[in-house]
């Protein structure tokens, strides 16, 4: 019993490999019917349309072009002349026996750390507090100066 049924389990195995190698003539049969390499060079080509889209058509050579005259580029950076105006902020940390604190700035909920010093005489600066501040640089990265109520 023990070499008949060792013959049906090789005999199962080349089913399972004819089955295998007839699909896989198959899928090569499909493949080749579908063929997309060597395609016509019209269809695989791809313009660009006057606002910069990738598209499939042409651009149409009757369609008038709008100029533009020389004068009206600008090649140069506009210099902003404004003042920059005080950031506004609210205090999330503060420790008054250290005498420093994290104030989140509104605009790009960024953390920045304050120390007592920058803070505004006469101010009694207090955790969820709205404050206006500016922004320096310093050695260890953005810091809050002349820091006042809001």
């Amino acid at each position: 019993m023990a070499k008949s049924q060792q013959a049906f389990n090789k005999l199962e195995k080349q089913k399972k490999k004819a089955k295998k190698k007839q699909d896989k003539l198959a899928k090569k049969e499909e493949n080749k019917k579908n063929k997309t390499k060597g395609a016509d060079l019209e269809s695989m080509m791809a313009y660009v349309d006057e606002y910069g889209n990738i598209v499939d058509t042409p651009p149409d050579p009757t369609e008038e072009k709008e100029e533009i005259k020389l004068e009206d580029i600008q090649i140069s950076i506009s210099r902003n002349n404004e003042v920059p105006s005080k950031k506004k902020g609210k205090v999330e940390f503060f420790n008054p026996d250290k005498g420093f604190g994290f104030i989140i700035e509104k605009e790009r909920r960024q953390k920045l750390f304050f120390h007592i010093n920058d803070v505004e005489k006469g101010f009694d600066i207090k955790d969820n507090d709205f404050v206006e501040f500016d922004i320096q640089d310093t050695p260890r990265g953005k810091a809050c100066a002349n820091v006042t109520k809001a």
